[in-house]
């Protein structure tokens, strides 16, 4: 599928991985492939710029993990660290200058392209496209957010009370996907990798 001048990729890296242990997950290897490569790869075939938001200690390996990629890699370091996914999808959409970005975090290496351009095309017109899961959640790191307007919900969001992406949802005029309507879209999509055992299983079903 032809990339997409009008949008751009972030890829959420800066949690410090408790689950997965000592190791940094976003440069874990799947089957010989660092997993941030992974989404940073599947989302290049969307867009040919591509954000990390990472903490100023993972640039140099990320970097290192990402030599190659597909698409051009840019940093977005987050001035304080592991503050929650509100404070990294904002980091990375400041250093994003497309109109839309596709938003996907570091332990999601099966995402689907397809999916991507599905959500890029309900957001059109809108601040976002987000899926609603069977299971009555939202997707909030595997969407396309309008960059500026998401940007400044995060920033409205980040000192507040409650602070999940879902309340800085609340300040955009975004559109629900649900699950079900999804087409042709790969199972494996929204698969999270944020335990050893998570890769390991993921490593035996390759």
């Amino acid at each position: 599928m032809p990339v997409d001048s009008s949008v751009g990729g972030v890829v959420l890296a800066g949690g410090y991985s408790t689950r997965f242990g000592d190791a940094d997950k976003s440069i874990a290897e799947l089957e010989g492939t660092p997993m941030i490569r992974r989404v940073a790869d599947r989302i290049a075939a969307v867009t040919d710029d591509v954000v990390v938001n990472c903490r100023s200690e993972q640039k140099e390996p990320i970097a290192d993990a990402l030599s190659g990629a597909n698409a051009t890699i840019r940093f977005a370091i987050d001035p304080i660290p592991d503050r929650g996914p509100v404070a990294g999808i904002h980091a990375g959409l400041e250093e994003c200058d497309r109109e839309y970005a596709a938003v996907v975090a570091c332990d999601m290496p099966f995402v689907d392209p397809a999916l991507l351009e599905t959500l890029l095309d309900r957001a059109r017109g809108r601040d976002g496209a987000v899926v609603e899961l069977e299971a009555g959640w939202l997707q909030t790191t595997q969407a396309v957010y309008r960059t500026d307007a998401m940007a400044r919900a995060c920033a409205a969001t980040i000192g507040e009370e409650d602070n999940r992406v879902v309340a800085a949802l609340e300040k955009i005029d975004w559109v629900s996907v649900p699950e079900a309507s999804l087409e042709g879209i790969s199972e494996k999509t929204f698969e999270s990798i944020d335990t050893q055992e998570a890769l390991d299983d993921a490593e035996r079903r390759i």
